[in-house]
Formats: structure tokens, C-alpha cells, sequence
């Protein structure tokens, strides 16, 4: 058994890397700003405090075997996401730890000015054994009102990409899978991998699937940036979409854009994890998307 530090355990991004690790008989230590907001994880031990105390960070990170490491999807401020990774580092650093997992929620930019490369060059320059899953977009982003809320009551899809573009949309289930599977693989080490779905539909190949999965006929419209903006400001707070908008903006704008999707083959081969089909998430969500 490995006692794995996690940050971002109780978020759906990093929630299931927890459950995987207690699945497989490890014992996984969540940071968390709000222990008495946080949802229940049996198993796990939950310890509070906040990631730009560098001094909690190395305390509690004393003793840990691995790191499992995700910054925020929303921060109080852009400016936090640096010390937050590089606090991250120098606690694991600090206690000799063997393993520092990130997943990077996306593709790591070579701007030197993005937050997620200065963090990048932190970790390569330390000298921690250290792997990075940089993942496409999230079947979980499904559930936000965006697109949930479309499927029940419009009998539509609705999503901020184009519709002849690939994607690889990938089950948040999967990045946990493989996050563990490269804590537990002792000969993987700096190492960055490019990771999506083992599906690539379109926008109507993905109304497809979902007529499928739902019994019901299902149709895809691309949004706007600007409407994916104004949704998740009414969600999570005015200004909050801004940045959101933006990216997808640049991508639909983008005259070469980068791929949505990459071949699995070789990392399967390396963290052998089963993936979802998006069929099956979906059928598993039925009551999201049913009125």
C-alpha cells in the first residue's frame, strides 16, 4: 500500500483518482480548502488548509509515497495557479517523494508566460520522478448546464466546437485509471503523455451517439464562445466564463488548429486501463440528460 497525496480530491476532475487508488489498496490523503463542505469519500482522509501555505504543503506531504497533483479548475485569481504548483513541488521535493502524477486538465502551452509551463518547467528542473497526462476535453463537461440542459429539454447536444471537428472526449473515470497506473508503474518516469478518448466523433457523429444511448432522436448544434461564456457566468459567478470563451474562441477562429484527439495505442500500452465509450457514460447519466 502507498499513501498518495491528492490535490483536487473532492472535484470531479481528481475524485476518481481517489477512488481508483482505494480500489486498489492505497491510501489516499485529499487536500481540501473546506473539509466540512467536502462530499464524503470512504477511504479517504481528508486533511484542510490551503495550497499557497507552503509550510502545510510540506507537513502534510511528509511521509507520502507519491503525489497526485491538479490545479483548480477555478481560482480566486489566475496569479495563484504558480505558487500553487511550484508550493506542490518543493513539498514533494522536501519529503523524498517517489512519484509526482500531474494531470494538467488540458494541453501544456510553450508560452512561456502560461501558467501551466512555468509549472512545467518547475517540475523538469526539480529532481522528482515525475509523469503528465495532458487530456482533451472532459465527457463530465457534458453535465454542466450548457449542454444538459439542452439534451432534456431541447433534444440537443449543444457544445462550443465546430461541427466537423474530431474530438476525443475522454471520461474522467479514465484519467484517474491512469493516473494510479503510473503511480504504480515504478520504471515510468518524466514522461509527458498527450491523452484523449479512444472515440473521435464529430458534433452529429456525437447527436448519434446520444440518440443511441437515449432511445430518443438527438441532434448537435455548436455554441458560441460567447454563449458558453455567459452560461458558466451564470453558473460559477459573473467574469468566471471570460477565460473559458476565449479558448474556445481561439479554437474556432483557429485556422490549423491542433488535434482534439490522439492515438491511444502506446500509453495503453504502458498503463494497460480499460477506457469508456461514450455510449456507456452516457447511458450511466441517462436521468441527466431525461426529463
Amino acid at each position: 500500500m502507498s499513501k498518495v497525496l491528492v490535490y483536487g480530491g473532492t472535484g470531479s476532475q481528481a475524485r476518481p483518482t481517489v477512488e481508483r487508488l482505494i480500489e486498489k489498496g492505497h491510501q489516499p490523503i485529499v487536500v481540501t480548502r473546506n473539509a466540512s463542505s467536502a462530499p464524503d469519500i470512504s477511504g479517504a482522509k481528508l486533511v484542510e488548509g490551503n495550497m499557497n501555505d507552503a509550510d502545510f504543503l510540506r507537513s502534510v506531504t511528509a511521509g507520502v509515497d507519491a503525489v497526485a497533483f491538479l490545479v483548480p479548475a477555478f481560482l480566486d485569481s489566475d496569479d495563484d495557479a504558480v505558487p500553487f504548483g511550484r508550493n506542490a513541488i518543493y513539498a514533494a521535493v522536501s519529503s523524498g517523494v517517489k512519484k509526482f502524477v500531474w494531470n494538467a486538465s488540458g494541453p501544456i502551452p510553450d508560452d512561456e508566460n502560461d501558467p501551466k509551463k512555468q509549472i512545467l518547467d518547475e517540475l523538469q528542473n526539480s529532481p522528482l520522478d515525475w509523469v503528465i497526462f495532458e487530456p482533451t476535453t472532459y465527457m463530465e463537461n457534458w453535465l454542466g448546464p450548457w449542454t444538459a440542459s439542452a439534451v432534456k429539454n431541447d433534444d440537443q447536444v449543444t457544445y462550443p466546437v465546430l461541427d466537423h471537428v474530431k474530438m476525443g472526449w475522454m471520461a474522467s473515470d479514465d484519467v484517474g485509471s491512469l493516473v494510479v497506473a503510473a503511480i504504480e508503474n515504478n520504471d515510468l518516469a518524466n514522461e509527458r503523455f498527450e491523452i484523449s478518448g479512444i472515440e473521435t466523433p464529430t458534433g452529429p457523429e456525437l447527436a448519434e451517439i446520444y440518440s443511441r444511448a437515449l432511445d430518443r432522436d438527438i441532434n448537435y448544434r455548436a455554441m458560441t464562445p460567447e454563449e458558453m461564456g455567459t452560461t458558466i457566468d451564470q453558473a460559477f459567478g459573473a467574469g468566471v466564463g471570460d477565460r473559458i470563451a476565449e479558448l474556445y474562441r481561439k479554437e474556432q477562429t483557429d485556422p490549423n488548429p491542433e488535434p482534439k484527439f490522439h492515438d491511444m495505442t502506446e500509453v495503453l500500452e504502458l498503463l494497460p486501463v480499460t477506457m469508456t465509450k461514450i455510449e456507456d457514460w452516457v447511458k450511466k447519466y441517462t436521468n441527466n440528460f431525461t426529463k
